[in-house]
């Protein structure tokens, strides 16, 4: 720090000579600003313009806490002043909020004085200092929260933020580093670390935001990777501005319907190749291949259509003859092109893919071309990508499945659910539960329970797949169902009436004359208990709704209380409850 700095530092201080800019953060789900980051510099003709250097100096001063004070209280000012909607990502020092703020409500103080609700605040933890105390850390966050605050971490996996600050403090927001966006599109190695990552985010209910996208190519692999990824920061949007857009004046890609949530799409394994013209000299496409080793075929595109492919083992193989170079020297590369390859939509399912390339006996290489909807050339894929995709899911999926019914289990249910909402698609989260199934488990043993477990579960399943919905087992005789909003009521009553009609058969003839078995209970009390019958609890989410996957866990959790207090099969709506016509064996 020099002297002149130090000056400078103090004179900003006092004078509040501090320039806030806004940049917004763009939802693609619902094609619109969501929120926006304030962000601070210093005077553009003083050495402290760059924040960087702004706060380096405030540290070695001894003023960081009093300049981080002073940048947020002119960063709600001033996005009163201008009226922006939404969310106000509020960067903010660990230093500071277990400081003065923690004890003395700082930030709320500001928020009050313009106006703003707590709950349009993100608190933006920042990366410049480690955290040391995360017992005391963990205090102020949860202080934030009961006053209303969301909570962020910023640029994880950057400076001194960690999958530690994660764990520990289960922000509601997680902003990736732009060092994970750049490229993205062009670097198979960083879109399985950003799968990784929304597995986790998932797991903990937390939204990931990525920043730093900078071109149409990052932002469009971005949102086909995953569509649970829908939040998005960077110069490709919007530069940060002292008066910045109120609405987003670009046009994103449409959210398509989720038909199978937790499948991806060939786009995920789309490498973005450059492609040559048909004109192309057959020299200059020779010289690319020794260039790039590792490149194995190449698209001829015509008009942005694909026509033809070149395959590096059947090309190079021309230039064995002495005579080659001066037989191709002029003549164009289609010439020496395979008009033959299996052209593959960028949103097909994998397991849609794969069963395409499986009935192609005619198709003996690996590489094939990848297009969007309207034919146009995006990249080429590779059936090892696909087969190392597919395999990952498929053990994935059988390591978090129920051991009893094989079905997903809660770590699938509760991200699949995150992505609907994520998406913003509309859906019915139904909770499926037996009543007197203890009582019959008793008497009858685990393997019969076992039994009529599993035939629930083929009765669910059967019923779900019949509207394209997805069913996971919680554990014990729960289960969770995610209907299409115009079939969840169809599809519960047909579960409870074919439940009616099912659950004498799981009782012996003397116990199925009597309508239900004598048992004792918990107090050594003979009690008689009613053929098993199954409650429904369901929760209709509205198209766009914005809520999280726990929060609609918790009160389908109470709705569930609410349907088992109507005795027989019962269909409970948010606080109507309906029962279901009950057939007599």
């Amino acid at each position: 720090m020099t002297a002149q700095e130090a000056q400078w530092l103090d004179r900003i201080i006092s004078a509040e000579d501090l320039q806030v800019l806004f940049q917004p953060i763009v939802d693609a789900r619902q094609q619109a600003i969501y929120g926006y980051e304030a962000l601070i510099r210093g005077p553009r003709s003083s050495p402290l313009h760059s924040p960087l250097r702004l706060f380096e100096v405030a540290t070695q001063a001894g003023l960081l806490v009093e300049l981080d004070l002073l940048c947020r209280r002119l960063a709600i000012r001033r996005f009163a002043e201008l009226g922006l909607p939404n969310l106000l990502f509020l960067n903010v020092m660990p230093l500071t909020i277990v400081e003065r703020d923690f004890q003395e409500g700082l930030t709320l103080g500001f928020i009050r004085e313009s106006g703003l609700p707590a709950k349009r605040v993100v608190i933006e933890l920042t990366e410049h200092v480690p955290i040391h105390d995360y017992q005391l850390m963990r205090q102020a966050v949860a202080h934030y929260r009961d006053m209303g605050f969301q909570v962020a971490l910023d640029d994880l996996g950057a400076g001194h933020s960690s999958l530690r600050h994660w764990s520990e403090l289960r922000p509601d927001f997680v902003k990736l580093d732009r060092h994970f966006i750049s490229g993205i599109d062009q670097e198979p190695a960083k879109r399985e670390f950003l799968r990784s990552i929304l597995d986790v985010a998932r797991s903990l209910d937390c939204q990931l935001i990525a920043e730093g996208v900078e071109t149409a190519a990052e932002h469009l692999c971005l949102w086909e990777l995953d569509r649970g990824l829908a939040l998005f920061q960077g110069f490709y949007f919007a530069r940060p501005s002292a008066e910045p857009p109120l609405e987003l004046h670009m046009r994103l890609p449409a959210a398509e319907p989720l038909a199978s949530p937790a499948g991806r799409t060939t786009r995920s394994i789309c490498q973005a190749i450059e492609a040559v013209t048909p004109d192309c000299a057959i020299p200059a496409l020779a010289e690319r291949f020794r260039q790039q080793p590792a490149l194995r075929c190449v698209a001829v595109v015509d008009n942005g259509k694909p026509v033809a492919v070149v395959r590096r083992s059947g090309f190079l193989t021309l230039f064995t003859n002495p005579f080659s170079h001066s037989l191709y020297a002029k003549r164009p590369v289609l010439d020496v092109a395979d008009p033959k390859s299996l052209i593959a939509s960028a949103s097909t399912p994998l397991d849609v893919l794969s069963q395409q390339l499986t009935d192609s006996h005619d198709i003996e290489q690996e590489d094939f071309v990848i297009v969007n909807d309207d034919g146009e050339y995006l990249g080429m894929g590779n059936i090892v990508d696909l087969l190392r995709e597919i395999t990952a899911i498929q053990v994935r999926q059988a390591r978090h499945a129920n051991p009893l019914t094989g079905l997903p289990g809660n770590i699938l249910i509760n991200e699949t659910l995150s992505r609907y909402l994520n998406v913003g698609e509309g859906v019915a989260a139904a909770y499926v539960d037996l009543d007197n199934f203890k009582a019959f488990n008793d008497a009858y043993g685990y393997a019969r329970g076992d039994h009529m477990i599993i035939s629930l579960s083929r009765l669910l399943q059967a019923q779900v797949d019949s509207v394209g919905g997805f069913i996971g087992h919680i554990g014990g005789d729960d289960f969770m169902m995610l209907l299409p909003l115009a079939h969840w009521e169809k599809v519960c009553q047909d579960i409870l009436q074919h439940m009616a009609v099912m659950a004498p058969g799981f009782y012996e003839d003397e116990d199925r004359k009597r309508g239900g078995i004598r048992i004792e209970n918990r107090q050594g009390v003979v009690s008689f208990f009613p053929f098993v019958s199954v409650s429904i609890a369901v929760k209709p989410i509205a198209p766009g709704a914005r809520c999280k996957a726990l929060d609609v866990a918790a009160e389908l959790s109470e709705l569930k209380k609410q349907a088992k207090k109507v005795p027989g099969n019962s269909l409970f709506v948010e606080r109507r409850c309906r029962n279901a016509a009950s057939a007599k064996p």
